[in-house]
């Protein structure tokens, strides 16, 4: 028997069960999910023959949406979600089971959502089957089957659209873990290739330090491997290195804007990541040694770039520990510079004048030309140690080829003299803008290699500056000649004739009767001859005043006040300086 002459029943059965083994031999190509499930739609709809199929599936949201159709249907109805327990996909979820409507919008058997009803209007969607997808006993989605006009559905193809879904939901479970392996896998390969980059950069970062690199030079790797900025901060939190990679700049952060970031990574012990200014993201690990805080490490770089990778954190952690290891050996060999500076200074200032051949041998080993030291220079602030003023001093000394330490209580420094009063201006304004406290520096030239005397000279001429209200200066001893009685020893001499014949006999006065006429003297031309003002200051009644002037008058003659007077006011300001415990 031919085929024309075969039942229509029988052939229709093989086009089912040749449709049905098209739709396996695409399952088993496991190619993409909506791939996949478009096949099994499409040859769903062509053995069926309704207007249109499609297929729907439950998201993440609890709702049910279309994945694949075939057939004339609406953009809008195909993008539209509904719940997942309404309408005819609802019943069939819940049961698990084929159902089936001959006229949807007029059904009392389901429960509606309105939304969707308009959609079934519009679409003019009147019959429609739906058959569920169920993997490992959960219902995932359904295939529905659907016709624009009233009918019902028998039991074969309810059973053919059945055995569609079945395959359906094997499509969709290996699709699904088809897509979970691919995903493992570029993840895997995502994380070994993380791990090879972390591996270069950590030993590109070994390179450096073994090259004897600086922290400078840590910082550029950092950022060329990174991108975007890099900044390094030392203890005090200010930044001595930034660095930016070659894909461009990111704003430089300030100081102020990374103190609480800083502060946040050194409470935690690892790497914090906070919004930065000019639409940046910023990562901050503290450097630490031990209990010792040595700086820190900022990693800027744009927001758009998204959120910092776990392996470039943990990289900018162990970044810090060499980063520790540079600076520790950069404080050791500093710190021995310094000491050996200061050594060096102090032989120079006990045995000068003149210098020895030894000294002279140990000098320019360190590349210092010893004959060309001709200006000393001492620094005085009450708001930093001596010891702190020298360590900046030794930086200064470092690059000028000169010498720095502490000599006799006070941070010095020798230096080669051009411009000596220029070179004192630069030395203060350096240290003012570095420590940003006030602070005194007297600059001295050297003669004939005596360093000592230039030493005394600048230190009793800088007690004579802060006496004189000036204490936030740079200056040679020569813009205070005219006090050079009162701090050149070798000029106590013409101090003390000059005393004499201003004050003297107020002096020999108040040794004779134990007053205190040249105290009272100062303190009324201190107030600008004001007695009120004078009596205040020196806590007693106006009339006592009063008689202190009338007997300094007795002592000085009755024109005191006015004859002589600017010798008077300068030999009692001159004797003020002269008694100061600063000058020595």
């Amino acid at each position: 028997m031919t085929e024309d002459a075969e039942p229509g029943s029988l052939v229709r059965r093989r086009r089912e069960l040749a449709s049905l083994y098209a739709t396996v031999k695409s399952l088993t190509a496991l190619g993409e999910l909506d791939e996949v499930l478009q096949s099994i739609v499409h040859h769903a709809h062509d053995l069926i023959g309704t207007d249109f199929t499609y297929l729907s599936l439950v998201g993440t949201d609890g709702r049910l949406s279309a994945r694949a159709s075939e057939g004339t249907i609406s953009a809008e109805f195909l993008a539209a979600a509904i719940p997942a327990t309404v309408g005819l996909g609802g019943r069939v979820l819940a049961s698990r089971s084929p159902h089936w409507v001959r006229d949807y919008a007029t059904s009392t058997l389901i429960e509606h959502d309105p939304n969707f009803d308009r959609l079934v209007v519009t679409e003019d969607l009147v019959a429609l089957l739906g058959v569920p997808l169920v993997i490992r006993g959960e219902a995932v989605g359904a295939l529905f089957a659907a016709d624009r006009s009233e009918r019902s559905f028998q039991a074969d193809e309810i059973a053919l659209l059945n055995a569609f879904a079945d395959h359906a939901a094997v499509a969709l479970d290996n699709a699904r873990l088809y897509e979970a392996s691919r995903t493992a896998l570029r993840e895997l390969r995502g994380a070994y290739r993380k791990i090879e980059r972390a591996q270069a950069i950590h030993e590109a970062l070994t390179g450096v330090v073994l090259g004897g690199g600086t922290p400078g030079d840590v910082t550029q790797l950092l950022a060329d491997q990174l991108g975007g900025s890099v900044t390094l901060l030392d203890r005090a939190g200010t930044t001595p290195v930034h660095r930016d990679s070659a894909s461009g700049p990111c704003p430089s952060p300030s100081e102020s804007d990374l103190a609480g970031a800083v502060e946040a990574a050194r409470r935690s012990g690892r790497c914090t990541t906070s919004p930065g200014a000019g639409g940046t993201t910023r990562s901050v690990a503290a450097i630490q040694a031990g209990d010792s805080y040595l700086g820190a490490l900022a990693w800027s770089r744009k927001s758009g770039d998204g959120v910092p990778d776990d392996t470039d954190l943990r990289t900018l952690e162990r970044a810090t520990h060499i980063l520790g290891l540079l600076i520790l050996k950069e404080r050791a060999v500093a710190e021995a510079s310094e000491r050996l500076s200061g050594e060096l200074l102090t032989e120079l200032m006990v045995a000068s004048p003149g210098i020895s051949p030894a000294q002279r041998a140990r000098t320019r080993a360190r590349d210092i030309d010893a004959d060309r030291l001709d200006l000393v220079l001492v620094a005085v602030s009450p708001a930093v140690s001596s010891t702190d003023l020298s360590r900046h001093l030794h930086d200064i000394a470092r690059e000028k080829s000169g010498l720095a330490g502490e000599h006799l209580g006070r941070a010095t420094m020798i230096l080669p003299g051009a411009d000596d009063e220029r070179t004192v201006t630069e030395v203060h304004s350096r240290l003012r803008r570095t420590l940003g406290v006030p602070l005194v520096v007297v600059g001295e030239r050297a003669i004939d290699q005596d360093w000592a005397r230039a030493f005394a000279l600048a230190g009793r001429c800088g007690a004579v500056m802060r006496a004189l209200g000036h204490t936030d200066t740079g200056a040679t001893t020569r813009r205070y000649a005219l006090y050079a009685m009162v701090f050149d020893p070798d000029r106590a001499g013409e101090l003390d004739r000059f005393l004499d014949a201003s004050i003297g006999s107020l002096l020999d006065y108040d040794r004779r009767r134990g007053t205190d006429l040249v105290e009272t003297l100062t303190a009324y031309y201190g107030n600008q001859a004001n007695v009120a003002a004078t009596a205040r200051a020196l806590h007693v009644h106006v009339n006592t005043l009063l008689k202190r002037l009338d007997r300094a008058g007795s002592v000085l003659g009755a024109d005191w006040r006015h004859e002589n007077d600017l010798e008077l006011r300068l030999g009692l300001r001159l004797h003020q300086l002269r008694t100061l415990d600063g000058p020595a």
